[in-house]
């Protein structure tokens, strides 16, 4: 299940989001945003955690600390259907530590088994953790063995690994992303140390040249931006990494389901669709005409039209628009 997968991204792989990337790939596994145990515990659960069916394989990513409040969200992504429960160890956010979560708790291995052991306790889905190879400028790989050592001890079975630190002071969240070198061999050597963990690699991976040579050392690879920027890389995974059949989908096919979609979730939910159309504005991404179709589908003037009658001036036909 997890040989391929794209990245959860905070504000991006909303559902719209999510129903737009298994329409280019069937067998890849999807990530939801962090959600946080404090908003399930005393938000809007169904906003949190309703999903459209198609999405699966889904895994439903939690940020938290407390390991009962954990144990109880992780139960509750159980019962509304989701395919794993990762736990998040990676994000570098100020605002995530302030929660006591995110990247910090690498340095609470004891804290993260704990967490670990009172979800798997509840749960019969995988409970996975997604976490960076070290925190600060510390760069040693006993560091990062020990913690996943510590946490699979737990029952953590599945390690999604940034393959770069992460430094909880002076850098921005984008920053983090960029600076920290990356450092692939650390995770290599971890799944020379543990073969009987599943290790998934993340970070800087934006080629199918690039994922062939991750899995031939790691279990699975995880694609994060670039499968956002960059939807259409994902059309030939399916035949490419699992086998599949070729689809024969194209861009326009494509399209033409998210504006099915798109009517669906106005006349259901009265969604915008400029709400989900802001997912698919990398579809034509490098081809002739893509900026004038990006501008189109980005047109907040154009809000009052059915989607339908929007593709349709994204392809150059003309409709008269009260402005």
């Amino acid at each position: 299940m997890h040989r391929l997968s794209v990245a959860p991204m905070l504000d991006w792989t909303d559902r719209h989001c999510r129903y737009f990337h298994r329409l280019l790939s069937r067998k890849t596994l999807l990530y939801t945003e962090m959600v946080t145990t404090g908003a399930l515990i005393h938000g809007d659960v169904a906003r949190h955690l309703r999903y459209n069916a198609e999405e699966h394989p889904l895994a439903l990513q939690l940020g938290g600390s407390d390991a009962a409040d954990l144990a109880h969200c992780a139960k509750l992504g159980q019962d509304w259907g989701y395919d794993e429960i990762n736990l998040n160890c990676g994000c570098p956010s100020e605002r995530v530590q302030r929660g006591a979560f995110g990247a910090c708790l690498m340095a609470e291995p004891r804290l993260v088994a704990d967490c670990v052991k009172a979800m798997v306790d509840v749960v019969d889905v995988p409970v996975t953790v997604k976490h960076r190879i070290g925190i600060d400028k510390t760069e040693s790989y006993a560091f990062v063995r020990d913690f996943v050592g510590a946490v699979s001890d737990a029952g953590c079975k599945v390690f999604i690994v940034h393959a770069r630190n992460a430094w909880l002071k002076g850098l921005s969240p984008k920053e983090n992303r960029e600076v920290p070198p990356l450092r692939y061999e650390l995770v290599h050597q971890l799944k020379r140390d543990f073969p009987h963990l599943t290790i998934v690699i993340n970070g800087g991976i934006t080629t199918h040249t690039q994922i062939a040579e991750q899995l031939q050392a790691v279990d699975g690879v995880m694609v994060g931006r670039e499968a956002y920027h960059n939807p259409w890389l994902m059309s030939d995974w399916d035949a490419t990494f699992f086998g599949e059949p070729v689809s024969g989908q194209t861009r326009e096919s494509i399209e033409q389901h998210m504006v099915d979609y798109m009517a669906h979730e106005a006349e259901l939910h009265c969604t915008s669709w400029s709400t989900i159309a802001r997912h698919m504005l990398g579809l034509r991404h490098g081809l002739p005409g893509a900026r004038r179709w990006r501008q189109v589908w980005s047109d907040h003037r154009l809000k009052g039209l059915h989607p339908a009658q929007v593709a349709a001036m994204a392809k150059g036909k003309d409709f008269k628009v009260a402005m």
